[in-house]
């Protein structure tokens, strides 16, 4: 059995896989802000995140593959999602340096609390295994 293979430590890493992703988007709507017609990406993660957990249900365990799902697993991925309808800029540009940069500062702070969640999950399993503080 897998000590990292719980549920919660799954939904971190794919947490942290989002906002790896969310970081690169937000780093190319930046370098495209003079880009004429370029559209200005996001990534959602969250909301999908959360539709999942609130009609997921009870999700059965299986100690087998070739076991039949019980219940619906909430495992979503990260999703690009482009922005076609706002206009910002008069070469029909819709990124705001501004608003983008914003978006960055909020995803590096939810990106630190995430790793040292993930971290502190580890040094628990660790202090377990260990038997000592």
């Amino acid at each position: 059995m897998n000590i990292l293979n719980k549920p919660s430590f799954q939904t971190l890493e794919r947490a942290l896989d989002a906002a790896a992703l969310r970081q690169k988007v937000i780093a190319d709507n930046v370098a495209n802000v003079d880009t004429p017609f370029f559209k200005r990406s996001e990534v959602r993660f969250e909301e999908l995140l959360q539709q999942e957990m609130n009609g997921a249900g009870i999700e059965g365990y299986r100690t087998d593959p070739r076991h039949f799902y019980i219940g619906r697993p909430a495992k979503p991925e990260p999703q690009i999602v482009r922005d076609n309808q706002s206009m910002i800029n008069n070469n029909l540009n819709n990124v705001d340096i501004d608003y983008e940069m914003a978006l960055m500062a909020k995803n590096q702070l939810r990106y630190n609390v995430m790793v040292q969640q993930v971290s502190g999950e580890i040094k628990k399993i660790r202090t377990a295994i260990g038997g000592r503080v």
